[in-house]
């Protein structure tokens, strides 16, 4: 286990690990500068596939070493030696060699990083392999103070005796004296310069940037407090919105409460009035009923009880009374039917309006807001991106329960779909549709539609290309013997044609044509975007050569290395590095950023080569090789590593490979010019799948989009075809 530093000579945070808190044992630096411990990143990498780094959360390809082939963080060593030696120079500590000796004083060798009492220290010198290391005595420790001027010396992995102290700027790499006599003799291959003039000029290219990045932090660092000075008006935002709501909703709470004493009065009233009329309606009819049933009975008894001189005395009387009730017209109808209350406006209504009653007002305005559907493809995920957008055209935030999405596949059956924030006003909504056809997608903000809702979007199968760009035609949007094709930075397709002569850029989402610029040679082939966006194209035949080019189409250089002739594929490193396919020489050639020639690759091995692709975290570039029907391996050393596929049409067979390039999981994808064969090969060259069968003529030059596509140029088919990948 590391131990803690009880030194406060140095920030202990920048020596502590921030996985395991502990001082770094055999520190590892990641793509993103991050330092870890070796042990620690190695046990993270078998809970995580892809590696991500612990604390930027960057997807880390690693090397075929595995965290072994992660460069060492030799200034993060210094301190911690440094720290180990002034301590070891204090009394009580121990000798590193003996074990023992923990009085007297104390030296350290800086070749060994070992602390050693005087006894090891005089048996250190005399050893042959030993005599010329550099070992302070203790009084040195304990008066330097400058850890620049204290580091641990690197010494070379063939010849464990040399320090390092040459760089190959050919092999970009660290040798001692007897690799300049051996392995990286001074020529035409190899140029080793002493440590301490290429350190400078790096150090001076280190300087530089360095400027440039004070500016940028005083920019960010005054975002920073724009968004804390945001930040603290935060919570009374909030504060005085929900007191506006609760007060708003309280208000029309009241409302409904008076209107329900209102209706409830009427009630009462109506039900008042209603039992007053048919009280007065039931006397009358009772008056009526009192007066019939008083004549009933009269009359009844005088004809079974009264006499002859009886009857004939009242008879008349009896008679008239009776027939005038009798005839008397009576209204025994109520004219009352039972009231009961009427919903003038249904709950369900009110339940549709609900969104309506009040709402959270931000600065988005839906007249602005746009939404890009991406191609779709049946039974995988799908995307469409919603931006939402202030009254000024930016992006602005706003809370989930605004944006409401609603999809129909063709028949009305709803699909699900999720939405997700991906970035500042940047909204993914996400869907699976299982069927072909035209699809409905709705997208509201604030509950009003934006523009263009509901969208059209026309899923197709993952055998269809969700996109086809050009048509045959020298026009704008129209292609010509397209070869190469790439990425470029805004994530738009950058296209060679070699009819037109031109390179054109295509917006991936809608195929329309954003700009073009002519290339100069005669046959126009290869293209790829360095690290600055501009754009490296080659040409072979007349005028060939390898064209820098700015992103608005100026340009820049023209470079044609010792030996080439007739570039074609061309693939460009990160430091700025390119591999570009030497077809008229049968190999690749590995060139430095301004054109010179590093070392020529695959000579007498390779056949006709057409495409190249470089995956950078194995150092290995991938060539495809047209009448050999294979992919061949190489690394940067120019060593071949493997190679795969043979002549068919079965799985992992070829028919003049084409196009190559590399996916974010080392995975390498081909084409086959012959049959269009699209295919997916493991990091060893192992067939995976076959992703589809290109539908235009003569695929040749292929590139992977950030959101899953693949781009494939079609040489006869005059078009650019994307495909779902992912």
């Amino acid at each position: 286990m590391a131990s803690k530093m009880a030194s406060d000579d140095f920030d202990d945070q920048f020596l502590t690990c921030s996985v395991c808190m502990l001082h770094f044992r055999d520190p590892k630096i990641l793509p993103c500068l991050h330092t870890f411990c070796k042990q620690c990143l190695q046990e993270w990498a078998t809970k995580q596939q892809p590696l991500e780094c612990p604390t930027c959360r960057t997807q880390v390809s690693l090397p075929d070493q595995g965290v072994n082939g992660l460069r060492t963080n030799f200034y993060v060593n210094n301190l911690l030696d440094f720290a180990a030696a002034k301590k070891g120079a204090e009394p009580g500590v121990p000798c590193q060699v003996c074990e023992g000796n923990v009085e007297g004083s104390k030296s350290w060798c800086a070749d060994c990083a070992k602390l050693m009492c005087e006894s090891c220290t005089l048996l250190h010198r005399k050893f042959p392999f030993s005599e010329d290391h550099e070992v302070p005595p203790e009084n040195t420790l304990n008066a330097e103070n400058d850890v620049s001027k204290f580091y641990r010396k690197r010494h070379c992995r063939k010849h464990k005796n040399q320090e390092l102290v040459f760089y190959c700027e050919t092999c970009n790499a660290l040798v001692c004296t007897a690799c300049t006599v051996v392995d990286h003799r001074p020529g035409k291959d190899h140029n080793p310069v002493e440590i301490s003039t290429v350190a400078q000029r790096k150090k001076e290219t280190l300087q530089g940037l360095l400027q440039n990045i004070n500016p940028r932090l005083k920019e960010i660092q005054a975002s920073v407090k724009q968004v804390e000075r945001k930040m603290s008006n935060l919570m009374p935002s909030k504060e005085a919105a929900t007191d506006q709501a609760k007060e708003y909703f309280r208000q029309l709470a009241d409302l409904l409460q008076k209107r329900e004493q209102e209706i409830l009065s009427q009630i009462d009233e109506q039900c008042r009035a209603d039992g007053k009329a048919l009280q007065t309606k039931k006397e009358a009819i009772e008056f009526e009923l009192a007066g019939l049933t008083s004549a009933q009975t009269f009359c009844q008894q005088a004809v079974e009880h009264g006499s002859d001189v009886h009857i004939l005395e009242v008879g008349n009387q009896v008679q008239t009374r009776v027939e005038t009730l009798l005839a008397k017209q009576l209204d025994l109808e109520s004219n009352w039917s039972e009231f009961q209350f009427v919903e003038k406006t249904a709950v369900v209504d009110v339940e549709k309006e609900v969104d309506n009653f009040g709402g959270v007002k931000t600065n988005v305005d839906v007249s602005r807001c746009k939404v890009a559907v991406k191609p779709a493809v049946q039974g995988f995920t799908c995307i469409a991106e919603l931006t939402t957008t202030n009254q000024e055209g930016r992006p602005c935030v706003i809370n989930s329960k605004a944006v409401t999405t609603n999809m129909e596949d063709p028949s009305g059956t709803n699909i699900p779909t999720q939405i997700q924030m991906k970035s500042e006003g940047v909204w993914e909504i996400s869907y699976v549709p299982k069927v072909t056809g035209i699809h409905k997608l709705e997208v509201k903000v604030n509950s009003q539609h934006v523009a263009g809702s509901p969208f059209d979007v026309n899923v197709k199968d993952k055998d269809t290309p969700v996109l086809t760009i050009g048509r045959k035609g020298s026009g704008v949007g129209e292609l010509d013997g397209p070869t190469g094709v790439a990425v470029d930075k805004d994530g738009n397709i950058a296209v060679v044609e070699r009819g037109n002569k031109r390179v054109q850029i295509f917006d991936t989402g809608t195929g329309k044509s954003l700009n073009s610029f002519p290339v100069d040679g005669k046959n126009p082939f290869g293209i790829d975007v360095d690290s600055n966006g501009r754009f490296l194209v080659t040409s072979w035949g007349v005028n060939f050569g390898i064209r820098l080019i700015s992103k608005e189409g100026e340009l820049l250089n023209t470079c044609k290395p010792d030996g080439m002739a007739n570039p074609l594929g061309v693939a460009v490193l990160k430091d700025g590095r390119m591999v570009v396919v030497n077809w008229g020489q049968k190999s690749c050639l590995l060139l430095q950023p301004d054109g010179s020639l590093i070392r020529d690759i695959g000579k007498g091995q390779l056949h006709k080569p057409r495409f190249v692709s470089v995956d950078e975290s194995r150092g290995v570039m991938f060539v495809t090789d047209e009448s050999a029907h294979k992919v061949f391996a190489f690394d940067l050393d120019g060593n071949l590593k493997f190679y795969f596929g043979k002549k068919g049409q079965n799985d992992g067979e070829f028919k003049s490979p084409q196009g190559v390039t590399i996916d974010p999981a080392g995975n390498i994808i081909v084409v086959n010019f012959d049959d269009g064969r699209l295919q997916v090969f493991g990091r060893d060259g192992t067939f995976i799948r076959t992703v589809t069968s290109v539908k235009g003529g003569g695929p040749h030059g292929i590139a992977l989009t950030p959101d899953g596509y693949i781009a494939v140029a079609c040489y006869t088919g005059r078009c650019v075809e994307m495909y779902r990948y992912i």
